[in-house]
Formats: C-alpha cells, structure tokens, sequence
C-alpha cells in the first residue's frame, strides 16, 4: 500500500508523462492534469485489479465516462503492470495504435467498455453494478469518473435515479468538477449550479473533496461504505484544469493543446521543484 508521500510521486511522474506526450500530440492537458491525482490514487491505491487476470469476477470495474481523459487512465494502467508507459507515448494516435484521444477495448484489452460520448459512461456503469448484483457479486466495486460539464446530460441522471432505485452500493461515481468545458465556464454554459446538492437530493451518499489534495483522496475512499451495502456513492473532486501547470491551471485555452519542447523542460522542472519543496527533510 502506497504512502501519501509516495501516491504525490506517482502523481508527479503522471504528470510528466501527460506533458511528454502532450509535447508529441495533441491531447485533453487540461482535463487530464486536473483529474490525475484522483486517476492515480484510484488506480494505484483503491481499486482491486491485476493485470495479469483481467476476466477475474473478483476484480473491480473502471469506466471512463469522460472518455477524453484516455492518457491519464492509460498512464496509471501502465503504472499497474496493464503495459509501459513508453508503449502509451509510442502508440497514442497512431494507426493500429492502443491509445487514443478516446478509449477503446476493441484495441486495448484494459478498457472494461469504449466511452467518449459523453454522458454514456455512467449509465453503462450503473448497470454493469446491477450486474454483478444480479450474479451474487457483492465485494466488487464499479468506479466511474465524469467530467462536470457532461452532467447536462439527461442520461446522467437517469442513471443516477436508477441506482438509487436498485440499492448500487457498489457503484462508485466521481466528479472531476474543475469548473471548465470546451466552451467556457461550466456555470456560463449550462448553469448547473451545485452538482453535489442535485446528487445530494437523488438519495445518493455524497462526498465532497479537494480533488487536487492526495490526502483528501484517499481518506473518501477509505471511507466508503461497504461494497455490499445499498446507497450508491458520488465524490464531488472540487479540481483545477490544467493542475500542477501554472500556464495552463483554470484556462479554457488548455482544454486541449501541444506544448513546445522548451514548455516541457519548464513544466517538469517546475513540478519536481515543487514536488522537492514540499517532501524535503
């Protein structure tokens, strides 16, 4: 079990890893960053799946509902063992190629379900938790993570009244809520007001976090009900777009991007500094 201090090392090297490709391609930085210490605690701390057996009925499910954070889930899959991290660099948007600006099984075995449409993941992860239900499987979990903007779809919350409906307390859903979609400032675009209240008055267990704080992370996963019990869980990560880079943090112009070389030996060197800052005896 990784440490708080070792959990913001593995987030750093995600982070880095997300630049140094996003020096190669275009890719969603913003989202990405702003999502990756949640991605990495997630995948590298909570979730109960190993690599070398990916059909166990044990295991627990991840579904991308913001299915343009493809890089951030490739990386911390990468750091589980699923592949390398020089493979995601070396493949991504390329022809034939595992990785993608969107998820897709067809090509990558890692991938339980393909998402991009937004709006989709969710609803296809409520019913994979009525699922395992349904097969007598009460000590997996099914995590999904969606994007703030994407909760304007009506598909969201017709999921999120099912699985209160069907008792999922094995459904886990997580709000990347940074604030910002492709077209502006999520409270100017679709007026969505306080996401946590909404999900808060669908019957849903509700936590709300600092989703750029590790130590906030992993105290909400440590305190999540039992898989078996019967209220499905939403945690709200209050988070920065573009987190951890002090150009891109809260611009809509970083939704997705490419960054020169020079950016990038700026970028690492500022996120291991403050890294050492922080950690140093």
């Amino acid at each position: 079990m990784k440490t708080i201090r070792e959990l913001e090392l593995a987030a750093m090297n995600i982070r880095i890893q997300l630049l140094t490709l996003c020096n190669k391609e275009v890719i969603h930085i913003g989202g990405d960053l702003s999502v990756t210490d949640v991605m990495t605690v997630l995948w590298q701390y909570q979730m109960k799946y190993d690599p070398q057996n990916i059909t166990d009925e044990s295991r627990d499910r991840f579904i991308l509902s913001k299915g343009h954070a493809s890089a951030v889930t490739s990386f911390n899959q990468a750091s589980v063992g699923c592949f390398s991290a020089q493979d995601v660099i070396d493949e991504y948007a390329k022809d034939q190629g595992r990785f993608s600006m969107h998820s897709c099984n067809l090509v990558n075995p890692y991938v339980e379900v393909s998402t991009g449409s937004l709006g989709h993941g969710m609803p296809v992860a409520c019913g994979v938790a009525a699922g395992l239900r349904l097969k007598g499987n009460y000590t997996s979990r099914v995590y999904t993570v969606m994007g703030d903007g994407e909760q304007s779809e009506g598909s969201i919350w017709e999921a999120a009244a099912n699985a209160v409906r069907y008792r999922l307390g094995n459904l886990i859903a997580i709000v990347d809520n940074n604030g910002l979609e492709a077209d502006g400032r999520i409270d100017e675009v679709t007026g969505l007001g306080n996401i946590a209240d909404k999900y808060r008055a669908f019957g849903w267990n509700t936590v709300e976090i600092d989703g750029n704080n590790v130590t906030e992370i992993v105290r909400a996963f440590d305190e999540l009900p039992s898989a078996d019990s019967y209220l499905p869980t939403c945690i709200v990560a209050h988070t920065i777009k573009g987190k951890g880079v002090s150009f891109m943090e809260d611009q809509i112009r970083w939704h997705a991007g490419k960054i020169s070389d020079e950016q990038l030996v700026a970028c690492i060197a500022d996120l291991r500094a403050n890294y050492e800052s922080k950690w140093s005896i």
